[in-house]
């Protein structure tokens, strides 16, 4: 009988910002939903009134410094709902599998017999960069990206990766440690004219790009007031005029 009363749970990843980049997977799940548990980020605003009148939504949003529901509790939350025979979507921004946590989700579903799936989203640190005209690779100038959590210490493998011009280093959730990061980047002997570029509400209408290199981007986002959310890329990518000029005024033209 328990058995028959287990919903499932769909872990969602809601992609950039704009409800036209997600996935037709993951617009049908979401409109199919008993619960929604959603994330700041993501085009849940967007989507809210075209929910069914019947779907309950728990917001789970996280904000800088400020976590009102802890991963542990989402979790749970997943579980009961799914238990009570609901059929539960967990929206996230970007992917579920980037910086998102969502393998603790899945983990935790699996444990309590919850059926769990996942649909994947486009990942800021790809498509954020990209709507301001930044490529993460370009042939002959980067064939490898290296993706950092920027609440967490450099290791040496982004170390490594920084000091390589063949690499594009792109930094999540990284705005109120960029002055603590990059000065270990430079203890650590990467160039200070590395090229660095952040790109602020990448996708909406308030979106701008700041550049500048490695030695003075603290200073210089300090300067601009730079906020969350915000991707930082570093590296040779990051150097204006990469692209063609239609591509890059097009892109600044946002900020």
């Amino acid at each position: 009988m328990r058995r028959a009363l287990v919903g499932r749970v769909d872990l969602i990843g809601g992609g950039p910002g704009p409800a036209d980049l997600l996935t037709l997977r993951a617009y049908r799940l979401l409109m199919a939903a008993d619960v929604v548990v959603a994330d700041r980020l993501g085009p849940f605003e967007e989507l809210r009134d075209e929910l069914p009148a019947h779907v309950e939504v728990i917001d789970v949003g996280k904000t800088p410094g400020h976590h009102p529901v802890p991963q542990h509790e989402i979790n749970a939350l997943l579980v009961a709902r799914a238990l009570a025979g609901r059929r539960v979507v967990r929206l996230k921004g970007g992917d579920p599998f980037v910086l998102g946590r969502g393998g603790e989700e899945v983990l935790a579903c699996e444990a309590a017999g919850v059926p769990v799936t996942v649909t994947p989203g486009i990942s800021s640190a790809i498509s954020v960069p990209q709507a301001a005209g930044i490529p993460v690779t370009h042939r002959g100038v980067a064939s490898a990206v290296h993706v950092v959590n920027g609440h967490g210490d450099l290791s040496a493998g982004a170390f490594a990766a920084l000091a390589d011009p063949t690499v594009t280093t792109v930094i999540l959730m990284g705005v109120a440690s960029l002055p603590r990061l990059t000065a270990a980047a430079l203890a650590a002997g990467v160039a200070g004219e590395t090229p660095v570029a952040i790109v602020e509400n990448g996708h909406t209408e308030r979106q701008r790009t700041i550049r500048s290199v490695l030695a003075d981007i603290a200073r210089d986002a300090a300067a601009a007031q730079v906020v969350n959310p915000a991707v930082i890329v570093i590296g040779e990518v990051a150097r204006a005029g990469l692209l063609l000029p239609t591509s890059a005024m097009l892109s600044e033209s946002m900020s």
